[in-house]
């Protein structure tokens, strides 16, 4: 079904469009951007107010520096005079505060946990925190933490074999339904790094392997039982006597949370237009490399910008809307598509835009806790989008429309400013023409006189209009995603007319 006026169909010149917006940043004062900063920390001035000392920080002390113009924070043991930064913050001043005097690595992690702090803040160091240590008794080493008995159970193992040509390390995941996308293999040189997503855990083979390998590389999974099956070929046709070097990682099952980021180094292949300010990126994969970004998760994209490592999330996309309800071709695990609007003062995006064809970034395993079962359990889906908070959205759809039998509807409210902002418009259009499960609604904030459809922003009568049950006992998803503002709004908009927090999914990075 398609709510928008005829006249406005199909798009004019069926160029995508696509919206302005990103992540909502507090307002920054004119020379406090980001280059400003790096300017800023490489300009010699004492920024932790030691003179290049650095101290041993009690918890006292840290207590001590709780006010915005005296404000320390500690980051996984290391403590940080943060003062300086304050209006340098995206986040604002407030959300520094939060941890103003204290420990703020859980404040941190939830926020952003992939941002390097370390190279950011340097400039800031203060010390480290004092910590009372207990000694071990002679001989011993810290006990680490290990799972419980029946988890232990159930934790993978791996082996491995030879021929003559061939190295194939097999992963027993004890786990039924393993698929492509709960498992990452690269092998860069030497190093072989194999990652199993077992549930809110992760399994890691890390090793340095014993001999060289071809790039070719083989990725078997036997889905029904659990195992999964990596084929090196080797270089020279010599015996191994071990499969390598065990790295530090190696064959651990711990809290996908708590494994640090892993980059990869992926090529730029193609990067299209599709708006005045939006590119679509295609980066391809190295060839010893097997990842599958599963829907609703995105990566993080690292660049060293001015000599300081800057990082931000990107949710991929597809490289269209499929409008045969196949699976695209482009679901090979080897290219990555993300549709990036390019800010005229934004560092990073910048920095990509003079990306050539041939360049190589670092992008990252993926990250979130979008669950399919959720989808897979609900008869309704409704999808609220500003801007390129519409990102996650692209495979959310093609999903719920291709591979969930129960779904009955799946609504796209999407809240853009003007109508030359709206992303993919053509083929959302069509989209709806061809399946009368889909549903879309255009809503513009700074509509033009011409503009006969819906305006305004998100409200809690607009949702009440197009976010409706069809029975009152119908199970429903309602994922949301845009600037903060946005999302926090609608979340606490949709809470007050009836749906329960199981109800709604709020994409964030």
């Amino acid at each position: 079904m398609l709510n928008v006026p005829p006249q406005a169909f199909p798009a004019p010149g069926s160029q995508q469009r696509v919206a302005a917006g990103g992540r909502a940043k507090v307002p920054l004062k004119p020379g406090r951007s980001l280059m400003d900063w790096i300017r800023l920390t490489k300009s010699g001035k004492d920024l932790t107010g030691l003179k290049g000392r650095l101290i041993e920080v009690t918890e006292d002390e840290l207590a001590k520096h709780n006010k915005k113009e005296d404000c320390w924070i500690c980051i996984r043991g290391f403590v940080y005079n943060v003062t300086p930064y304050m209006e340098y913050h995206p986040g604002g001043e407030d959300e520094l505060m939060k941890a103003a005097g204290t420990d703020g690595t859980d404040l941190f992690d939830q926020v952003h946990r992939w941002v390097n702090y370390e190279s950011m803040l340097k400039e800031c160091l203060v010390g480290r925190m004092a910590v009372k240590c207990v000694a071990a008794p002679k001989g011993m080493l810290p006990e680490r933490k290990v799972l419980g008995a029946s988890a232990k159970d159930l934790t993978p193992s791996y082996d491995w074999f030879q021929t003559d040509s061939l190295i194939t390390i097999v992963i027993y995941t004890k786990q039924k339904n393993m698929n492509a996308e709960l498992v990452i293999v690269d092998c860069q040189e030497k190093r072989l790094r194999g990652e199993i997503i077992v549930d809110e855990h992760s399994y890691l083979v890390e090793v340095d392997l014993d001999h060289a390998v071809q790039e070719d590389m083989a990725v078997n999974i036997s889905e029904k039982v659990g195992k999964v099956e990596i084929t090196l070929k080797k270089k020279d046709k010599i015996n191994w006597k071990t499969l390598g070097r065990p790295l530090e990682s190696h064959n651990t099952f711990v809290k996908h949370s708590d494994r640090g980021l892993f980059y990869r180094k992926c090529k730029l292949v193609s990067k299209v237009e599709v708006t005045h300010d939006t590119k679509l990126f295609c980066l391809m994969l190295p060839k010893s490399t097997r990842l599958h970004v599963p829907t609703g998760q995105h990566v993080y994209l690292k660049q060293i910008i001015a000599g300081t490592e800057v990082v931000k999330p990107y949710t991929p996309v597809l490289p269209f809307l499929p409008l045969d309800f196949k699976e695209p071709s482009h679901r090979d695990g080897e290219h990555i598509y993300l549709m990036i609007k390019i800010y005229s003062c934004g560092l990073f995006t910048q920095a990509l835009d003079h990306l050539q064809i041939g360049d190589y970034i670092s992008v990252s395993s993926p990250e979130g806790n979008f669950k399919k079962s959720q989808v897979q359990t609900s008869e309704d889906v409704f999808l609220l989008a500003a801007g390129t908070g519409f990102t996650p959205m692209v495979k959310l759809m093609n999903f719920a429309l291709t591979q969930v039998s129960c779904v009955r509807t799946v609504k796209l409210i999407f809240f853009n400013k003007t109508e030359d902002d709206i992303l993919w418009r053509n083929q959302l259009e069509q989209l709806a023409l061809k399946d009368e499960r889909f549903e879309v609604q255009f809503i513009l904030s700074q509509p033009t006189k011409d503009w006969v459809g819906k305006q305004g922003k998100i409200s809690p009568s607009l949702l009440s209009e197009f976010v409706k049950r069809n029975r009152k006992d119908s199970k429903v998803l309602i994922c949301i995603c845009g600037p903060t503002p946005f999302t926090e709004q609608g979340v606490e908009y949709l809470k007050d007319l009836g749906y329960s927090q199981e109800e709604i999914h709020a994409f964030t990075a």
